[in-house]
């Protein structure tokens, strides 16, 4: 039945991906042992002539604050060194994502409506999940009782089905499904659906095409905080680690090549929380540019650590 694919989707999620004409892919791997290093101050950067698929466009600049590498099929790479001066790293890093996105106009101005198509979903899906709740806990016993009757009726009416069960809630009707299980709450409505599992959060909406997904790096000291928008025209990917010193990135794709040739952009950036910081902007005229993306990164590492 339609009005239970999303449930069946949100549990299949433990086990395998659910298809529904795309596919969209999360992958986290933590150890305890991978503890991250202090991160150097410097003054200077190293700008080596290669780094893996990068080939440095000649000389590093003389303050040691600059230095421009090539790639393959077109791609750059800019290495930098930010001193920050009293102001905020967020606020050095946004600099950096505007202009990088301005590389790439047309998938920005989409991402800019779907950002917000996004907030007004989210604000209903809270306004939504606070009536689910709501219904849930006026229903209490009373639902529990009425367990075994829900069943034959859901039997009956193809279109609604109600289970209930210690800690389990499943409400179907039509389009609508609302879905409660410990660590995990669905609410779809047609084309649209709210996922929270642990500290992760999927809103997507088929009819706009755009999945966002958050993850809350406040339910855990030590995880790194995600954050996931993608459409049909392109997606932008965020990260950052906890603790004191700055380890981010960010990307941004788009589905076809842009006005300016380039069809992603992105940087990787590290340092002591009150700077220098290291900053590695990538330009690229394919989607897979990951070696780029590795090799950028190995000259973070090399200026400033892990």
């Amino acid at each position: 039945m339609h009005h239970l694919l999303w449930p069946a989707c949100a549990l299949a999620l433990m086990t395998a991906a659910c298809d529904n004409g795309g596919t969209v892919r999360i992958t986290t791997t933590s150890s305890g042992k991978d503890v991250a290093g202090v991160l150097k101050v410097v003054d200077a950067l190293q700008c080596p002539q290669t780094q893996g698929v990068l080939t440095r466009k000649g000389s590093a600049r003389a303050d040691g604050a600059t230095c421009v590498y090539s790639g393959p099929r077109g791609s750059e790479v800019t290495l930098h060194l930010v001193s920050l001066n009293g102001g905020s790293v967020h606020d050095a890093l946004k600099g950096f994502e505007n202009r990088l996105s301005a590389d790439l106009p047309e998938a920005l101005a989409e991402a800019r409506a779907s950002e917000d198509r996004a907030h007004a979903e989210a604000a209903r899906a809270e306004a939504d999940a606070a009536r689910a709740e709501a219904d849930a806990e006026r229903a209490g016993a009373e639902a529990e009782r009425a367990a075994a009757k829900a069943e034959a009726a859901a039997d009956a009416a193809a279109d609604t089905a109600h289970v209930s069960a210690p800690g389990v809630r499943i409400d179907a009707q039509g389009d609508k499904a609302s879905v409660r299980l410990p660590g995990m709450h669905i609410d779809a409505d047609g084309d649209r659906a709210n996922i929270r599992i642990g500290g992760i959060t999927i809103r997507a909406d088929d009819k706009n095409s755009q999945v966002n997904v958050r993850t809350d790096s406040g339910s855990s000291s030590d995880a790194d905080a995600v954050t996931i928008d993608a459409s049909d025209g392109g997606a932008r990917i965020r990260t950052s680690s906890p603790g004191e010193a700055v380890r981010a990135t960010f990307m941004m794709t788009a589905d076809q090549s842009s006005s300016t040739g380039w069809r992603v952009v992105g940087y990787e950036a590290r340092g002591p929380a009150g700077g220098p910081i290291v900053v590695a902007t990538v330009r690229g005229k394919d989607r897979n540019e990951n070696r780029v993306f590795e090799a950028a990164k190995a000259l973070v590492t090399l200026n400033v650590g892990d």
